[in-house]
């Protein structure tokens, strides 16, 4: 059997695996529903900001979304993973959209009834980072129990695609339906979770994990001290904390879209469509042609582009440049989180799936949350341009320090 001949033998028996099917789409209308849901809060707290504060604190405020997302997760994370790992994981992902549309349906209330506040927004945000903290190691271990081990490398390629397709698709819907209402995009965003949750009700499959024994303490440990063993996932895991803190500009881009480009709210849904359109070109190539060799090298090297195409959107003042450097950013970062993700899951048994995937969803919380922070605080001191291109060298000196630290991540291999 010729490569071609495998690829194409491998996607046909992936897309005959009915579970995945509907597995998969409930990740993109649950991702669909994300994305809108969070360009809206931004735009909204923004433009909420703008009435009575500057730019930079404006900028700051939206910053404070993600941090208010991200402190339950701080504190949840590791009991979410035990919980993943003791029961039926389709049952948290159920229960995790019903609090979120709950959520979302009072976001919508308030933005018809002119009753919306800043301080409501971030209140709602504490919420959703709360289910979030359940709802990512459930789902992140759900997916490889849909599969065989074989097909698991080519569905994490395609569970991307879910991600980076919504991606581009709700900023781009979000952008419009804030030009109409922010609670017509929150209307559609609990549509979208509503759908999502009845696509998982269909899958037919056992989404129970094998429970381990011990107390949840013991659990949480035995995850911890696993990831802390294996070097290269915590290596890679690390790298993306540390160049996303770093180097993550999407607190800013209402800032940018609004006061330094000046393209108002469909400029600012092209902004954040930019980085997922850019990811779903190299996911569509990694979903036809896997990575074979040189795991480690790529995924350094795609962390490096991202640090320089950072530097370039900071310093754009043009819409057209902005938006490359974001659309090649955004398929650097899938390069390398297809290479980390694909590694966590190969080395992971099954039933530590929870607890390694808690403690990876902490790390990229932190890594997209706190640098969402880190970009607002950041823009305060130095303005929405220097926060920027602060962030991007960032980055590309966490790159060398990570590659000087972890050498057998930088010399990983095969993804097999």
């Amino acid at each position: 059997m010729t490569e071609t001949t495998g690829r194409v033998a491998e996607g046909r028996a992936l897309l005959a695996e009915a579970d995945y099917l509907r597995f998969w789409a409930a990740r993109f209308m649950g991702s669909l529903g994300v994305q809108i849901q969070s360009v809206t809060m931004g735009w909204q707290v923004y433009s909420l900001s703008r009435r009575t504060l500057s730019v930079e604190a404006s900028a700051l405020n939206v910053s404070l979304i993600g941090l208010m997302t991200f402190a339950p997760l701080f504190l949840l994370a590791l009991p979410a993973g035990e919980t993943a790992d003791r029961h039926d994981r389709r049952g948290v992902l159920l229960t995790c959209y019903a609090v979120e549309s709950v959520a979302v349906a009072v976001l919508a209330g308030t933005a018809l009834s002119g009753a919306a506040s800043v301080p409501l927004l971030l209140s709602l945000a504490v919420v959703f980072g709360a289910s979030r903290s359940f709802f990512g190691p459930a789902n992140t271990a759900l997916g490889p129990m849909l599969v065989p081990r074989a097909l698991l490398p080519r569905a994490i390629a395609f569970n991307s695609l879910a991600w980076q397709s919504a991606s581009i698709a709700g900023p781009a819907i979000g952008g419009l339906l804030i030009v109409i209402s922010p609670g017509a995009a929150y209307v559609a965003t609990l549509v979208l979770y509503v759908g999502a949750a009845l696509c998982l009700l269909t899958v037919k499959r056992s989404c129970a994990p094998q429970v381990q024994p011990g107390s949840r303490l013991a659990l949480v440990r035995e995850g911890l001290s696993y990831v802390w063993r294996q070097k290269i996932v915590f290596g890679a895991i690390s790298l993306d904390l540390a160049a996303v803190i770093l180097g993550g500009a999407t607190a800013l881009l209402p800032a940018f879209a609004r006061d330094v480009l000046k393209v108002g709210a469909p400029g600012f849904g092209l902004l954040r469509a930019a980085p997922a359109m850019g990811a779903t070109v190299v996911g569509l190539m990694l979903a036809v042609h896997p990575i074979r060799r040189h795991a480690g090298r790529i995924m350094f090297l795609g962390v490096a582009v991202y640090g320089a195409a950072t530097v370039v959107f900071g310093q754009s003042k043009a819409l057209w440049l902005s938006a490359a450097a974001l659309a090649t950013l955004g398929g650097a970062d899938m390069l390398s989180v297809f290479v980390r993700q694909t590694l966590v899951q190969l080395v992971t048994p099954d039933a530590m799936r929870g607890r390694v995937g808690a403690v990876s969803g902490l790390f990229i919380g932190a890594s997209n949350e706190l640098g969402e922070f880190e970009s607002g605080v950041a823009a305060r001191l130095l303005g929405v341009v220097g926060a920027a291109v602060f962030g991007g060298w960032g980055a590309l000196v966490a790159t060398g320090v990570w590659a000087w630290l972890f050498p057998a991540l930088r010399q990983a291999d095969r993804l097999e």
